[in-house]
């Protein structure tokens, strides 16, 4: 049985049935800050209510645990600039508590969600696996911190964890995400303008949801021994300004206004990875273009507009 920890959101929601469809019985450890466990279909999914900080939840979600894909985070960069003190005890206590966890409970097989960008920060791109990581926001310092303790969980207590990079995600069931894809997705929708942070010219990686839940499955099926960081991503570098048109193109709102605001402080200006090594190592190749990413992203939130 695999624990997946904040299953009920985004990505949960969307990795889950990939895991029950290879045959994989699953549990949910999620505090419902962000998730919904209206999210999970599935009637076969055990969801335990409950905080990875909070030390006998986490060992109770994990009695008869085979391996944990932990995604459960404090994920917005924003954010962390404004409540740095969350952003740590979400992010590094409460990943720390599932490590020591999982030692004490003879947990060998450890996935955790990492990031690219705000980890490594303003480095030329494409980033990679060797590029030196220099965050400049409590998130990327976080999931640095919480690499490096995966790292010396593997060293000191023979475990074997990979920590995937993501790039940033998009897809369905991201109605509650804070990013720029959701932000100008809803503007659309609610006829008011595109707001951009900078001039339009920062560029990021965008990975859709299907094609990274098939690499946290290609990570968590090979055996990979020791600490690994690998990125997942799409390898293709695109501006937040050519991001807003693709949007409103696809929207059928070709004419739809985009304005300009100050950039905001802990976001990075270019960034982009590299997959070669996950290619190598994983086999992984994503799938989905951003054009298709982005409209099949769009169609959910037109599908569900009503519901919110």
């Amino acid at each position: 049985m695999i624990l997946v920890t904040g299953g009920c959101g985004f990505v949960g929601a969307n990795l889950v049935p990939m895991l029950e469809e290879r045959g994989y019985e699953v549990r949910i450890l999620d505090n419902l800050s962000k998730g919904n466990p209206g999210f999970i279909k599935s009637d076969k999914v055990d969801i335990h209510i409950g905080d990875i900080r909070n030390s006998d939840e986490v060992k109770s979600a994990l009695k008869d645990i085979d391996g944990v894909i932990h995604l459960a985070a404090y994920g917005s960069v924003v954010e962390s600039v404004e409540k740095p003190e969350e952003n740590f005890d979400i992010n590094v206590r409460g990943t720390f508590n599932l490590l020591n966890e999982c030692k004490n409970a003879g947990v060998k097989k450890f996935i955790f969600s990492s990031t690219g960008g705000a980890l490594i920060g303003n480095a030329t791109p494409p980033v990679n696996e060797d590029s030196l990581p220099r965050p400049i926001s409590p998130y990327g310092s976080s999931k640095l911190c919480c690499e490096a303790y995966c790292s010396s969980f593997a060293e000191s207590y023979d475990m074997n964890i990979t920590a995937l990079r993501f790039a940033n995600v998009i897809g369905p069931i991201s109605w509650h995400k804070k990013g720029a894809v959701t932000a100008f997705i809803k503007s659309t929708i609610n006829n008011v303008p595109i707001e951009i942070y900078g001039d339009g010219s920062a560029t990021r990686d965008f990975l859709y949801v299907d094609d990274l839940c098939g690499g946290v499955i290609l990570a968590y099926e090979k055996e990979l021994k020791g600490f690994n960081p690998i990125h997942l991503a799409s390898g293709a570098e695109v501006s937040i300004k050519k991001l807003a048109e693709m949007i409103n193109t696809l929207s059928k709102q070709t004419s739809h206004k985009i304005i300009y605001h100050d950039k905001r402080v802990g976001e990075v200006e270019r960034n982009f990875a590299n997959y070669e090594y996950a290619r190598k190592v994983l086999g992984f190749e994503p799938q989905y273009t951003l054009k298709e990413g982005l409209q099949k992203t769009i169609n959910w939130f037109d599908s569900v507009k009503d519901a919110f």
